[in-house]
């Protein structure tokens, strides 16, 4: 599992959480390894990015049958751990959530990044650390506890292209509404995912169906922002926002157990979907949900236990370019 860091020796014994600022945060918030502004609770903020070495036999990884597919595997297998390395997190959405010590707080601010982590990554960073604040650094306690008429005020003028503050306003109104009564994220998701279950399609479309249903008054709009597998969407953020939750690391964070690595689906976008066509990985033309079971399928052929994994391989060279291994 993931080992974090000891918190250093002037953090504040008593924090609830640490927050620990990427370095794309620093301009904002002081010199690297300075303190950060007053904030509840007097936890110390400092930049730090994670460096550990996670031998590849340790994430579970199996062979196919006679042998088949071992080029192609191999390959992929290269570029996962190109990719899947610490250094990824800093300038990636998945940051934001690293930034955050207890895991309540990493899964509801996680959501909120997953669902706004669309165009420039810089953008979305930025963007990230306004919600942050606005959210007084305690997402978890921001969201659960949200009252529409004490607390809409912080959310006020809040947009990332066409995520409007209306949209920001329900989705966390209808959230709190949810958080209240099932407590956790996990809760949220997994309650409509048996165990037996051959993915996450249906926690994925039972998440958003409660959203869009836990309040009489939700505007239609947020419907475009909550995707859902009998539309035909890739699900594509939702399916990170898994990722994310349920892989361990060294960049995902394996914070929940009642959704195994086995479950999740490929998290598939024009780069991934791209990549994928080009090795031969994916036949269908659209990148939707019949587009991300036909991938996922074909990666759970080379890792039945952890599918998702590829999305590193896939994602990696449509996103940066193929990697120079010499």
């Amino acid at each position: 599992g993931w080992s974090r860091p000891a918190l250093p020796e002037n953090s504040a014994a008593s924090a609830r959480f640490y927050w620990r600022i990427p370095s794309h945060f620093a301009s904002s918030y002081g010199d690297k390894g300075g303190e950060g502004p007053h904030i509840r609770n007097q936890a110390v903020l400092s930049v730090h990015v994670w460096r550990q070495t996670w031998p590849i036999d340790a994430i579970g990884m199996t062979s196919t049958a006679n042998g088949a597919g071992k080029p192609e595997r191999a390959s992929l297998e290269r570029l996962v751990r190109h990719f899947e390395q610490p250094a990824f997190i800093d300038k990636d959405p998945i940051s934001i959530p690293h930034g955050f010590d207890d895991p309540r707080d990493r899964e509801v601010i996680g959501v909120y990044a997953a669902l706004l982590a669309w165009g420039r990554r810089e953008t979305v960073l930025k963007k990230m650390a306004d919600l942050c604040e606005r959210m007084r650094f305690r997402p978890y306690a921001f969201v659960r506890a949200f009252d529409a008429d004490r607390d809409a005020g912080r959310l006020s003028g809040f947009r990332h292209r066409t995520f409007q503050p209306e949209d920001l306003f329900w989705f966390t109104r209808n959230l709190g509404l949810l958080l209240r009564r099932h407590d956790t994220m996990e809760e949220l998701f997994a309650r409509g995912l048996s165990p037996s279950a051959e993915h996450v399609g249906p926690a994925i479309q039972g998440f958003s169906d409660a959203v869009l249903a836990a309040h009489p008054d939700t505007p239609a709009r947020l419907r475009k922002h909550l995707a859902r597998p009998a539309t035909g969407s890739a699900c594509k953020r939702l399916n990170m926002y898994l990722r994310w939750m349920v892989r361990p690391g060294p960049v995902d964070m394996g914070l929940w157990t009642r959704i195994a690595p086995r479950q999740l689906m490929l998290p598939l976008d024009v780069h991934s979907g791209r990549e994928a066509r080009r090795r031969g990985m994916l036949a269908r033309r659209s990148d939707d949900w019949k587009a991300c079971v036909e991938l996922t399928e074909n990666c759970r052929r080379l890792c039945p236990e952890d599918p998702a994994r590829y999305d590193f391989a896939f994602f990696g060279p449509g996103a940066y370019g193929p990697p120079d291994f010499g």
